[in-house]
């Protein structure tokens, strides 16, 4: 299997859930503004979505593939079924705990992210009535990333790509036809979270049934492999999530800020994550198996080369999505979201919060590529290590940012401490020669450089003033987006043409 190929399905999967992600947040600003009810409920989906990250996608990812992938290659089907089994059984047991304490501890949880609600009692109440609802997704979502994780290994990539799509089919579907029934109607956006769990992994157990790995319950204390996932997991938990532990952080900071931070940062996060998903999760995804496989099979030449065509790959997409969102960010804004209860004022406190995570996509993007160096080898230590002294860093820029430049900081906080995480990655690959550059990088970061300086011209002479974006009508601004953005993006990859760059030049195969 082309990796390239998979990772081009993967983003236009992302890509596609990324939009109606997008429709959804448009929706959602538009129905429900950026107050106290979005503060609320994004307050109340955020610690779900994190645990999902910290028990599924981060750590469970991160320690079972490269043992599963292990099983796979040196040990039968039957081993690896019983793998199988006895960890999700063992998973779905903590999940079913951690759901419980969600759902009786909600107060306590509340008090502890958002501290600064507890001064509004209603505000206090309402986001404690919604993360009761929405803490059941932890359960299903982090069953989904199990599923996921599975098929992965198996390069049926586009299922788990897809499975997201729902979660946004749902939320739109609450926003748009769910919300005038409930009291309050933010509520419809709750319901919206607890039925995409169930959804999207009742839409990938058909696949796993397929490849005879759907999961029975079958526990033993005694299996050795799932008790090497769980240790691998306990630290994974902490070094896979630093920047899930940061917006966490960010979100009590936030709390003591006036009324509509949370929503700012929420809704620059969100431009944020476009290219973080669809690029960055997308190769996480596909070079996590390969890299596991050629650790099993003793093949570190491969190993080190897989990591260069991915930094290259990132670097080349990265730097010019990084630029463009901090360059236009008044614009995209404007267009996306500019409308009915998000006024202009919202825009422009959301365009900083976007500008300051703009400048550390490319160290977001980075740890994703870098991280999977060392969990392919069963190495968490070195990517726990490094992330304690990220957190640190990070609170420490937070202090220092959030009295001059206020909710904004606590992005420019969250993207300088991804840049210095994969960073010390980046150092610790090379100290312990894991990854040898192959030749040629001085020439590529020139073209790079090239094209980028050209992006950068384009979107400046082509943009006009940011008041021009905010008074303009909702169509105008559609049609100006769509002209500067296809603009720069031409002009970039014809600047990367001319100098010599190719697409067969990225492609690679997987490893079997």
């Amino acid at each position: 299997m082309n990796l390239l190929k998979s990772l081009a399905t993967i983003s236009g999967l992302t890509l596609v859930s990324r939009i109606l992600a997008f429709a959804r947040d448009v929706l959602i600003a538009r129905v429900f503004g950026a107050g106290m009810a979005t503060d609320a409920f994004f307050v109340a989906f955020k610690l779900p979505n994190l645990l999902r990250r910290l028990f599924a996608e981060g750590a469970f990812s991160q320690a079972f593939v490269p043992i599963f992938g292990e099983y796979k290659h040196r040990r039968g089907h039957e081993e690896t079924k019983l793998l199988v089994d006895h960890v999700t059984t063992m998973l779905a047991l903590i999940l079913f705990g951690v759901t419980l304490v969600g759902i009786v501890a909600a107060p306590i949880l509340v008090y502890i992210s958002a501290p600064g609600f507890a001064k509004d009692a209603d505000k206090f109440a309402l986001t404690v009535q919604l993360l009761r609802l929405t803490s059941p997704y932890i359960f299903f979502i982090s069953l989904v990333a199990v599923a996921a994780a599975i098929l992965n290994t198996y390069n049926k990539f586009w299922v788990p790509a897809f499975a997201p799509i729902l979660l946004n089919v749902c939320f739109i579907g609450g926003a748009l036809w769910l919300a005038p029934y409930c009291d309050p109607p933010v509520m419809a956006l709750a319901w919206a979270v607890f039925a995409a769990g169930i959804v999207q992994l009742a839409f990938q157990l058909p696949f796993l049934k397929k490849i005879d790995m759907l999961p029975t319950i079958r526990f033993s204390l005694k299996d050795e492999g799932m008790w090497r996932v769980i240790r691998q997991m306990g630290p994974a938990v902490f070094g896979v999530s630093i920047a899930q532990i940061s917006l966490i952080i960010n979100t009590i900071f936030a709390s003591f800020l006036a009324a509509g931070s949370v929503s700012w940062l929420y809704y620059a996060d969100r431009l944020m994550e476009f290219p973080s998903g669809v690029l960055g999760a997308a190769l996480g995804t596909i070079l996590l198996p390969s890299l596991s496989k050629c650790h099993a099979s003793g093949n570190t030449t491969e190993y080190s080369k897989l990591l260069d065509w991915g930094l290259r790959l990132t670097i080349m997409l990265t730097l010019p999505a990084a630029l463009a969102l901090g360059m236009i960010a008044v614009p995209l804004l404007a267009t996306f979201f500019q409308r009915g209860a998000f006024s202009a004022s919202d825009v422009l406190m959301t365009s900083h919060a976007l500008v300051g995570y703009s400048v550390g996509l490319i160290g977001m993007i980075l740890v994703k590529i870098l991280a999977p160096g060392f969990y392919a080898r069963q190495d968490i230590k070195t990517p726990v290590k490094i992330g304690i002294v990220t957190l640190l860093a990070t609170q420490a820029m937070n202090a220092l940012f959030i009295g001059w430049i206020q909710h904004a900081g606590l992005a420019l906080s969250i993207g300088l401490g991804a840049c210095l995480n994969s960073a010390i990655l980046f150092h610790y690959l090379r100290k312990h020669g894991i990854y040898l550059p192959e030749p040629g990088w001085a020439k590529f970061f020139i073209k790079i450089g090239i094209a980028v300086l050209a992006l950068g011209l384009t979107l400046w002479f082509g943009m006009g003033s940011e008041q021009s974006w905010l008074g303009s009508s909702g169509w105008a601004r559609i049609a100006r987006l769509t002209l500067l953005v296809s603009a720069g993006v031409a002009v970039y990859f014809a600047v990367l043409a001319v100098l010599g760059f190719r697409p067969k030049d990225f492609s690679r195969r997987a490893i079997s």
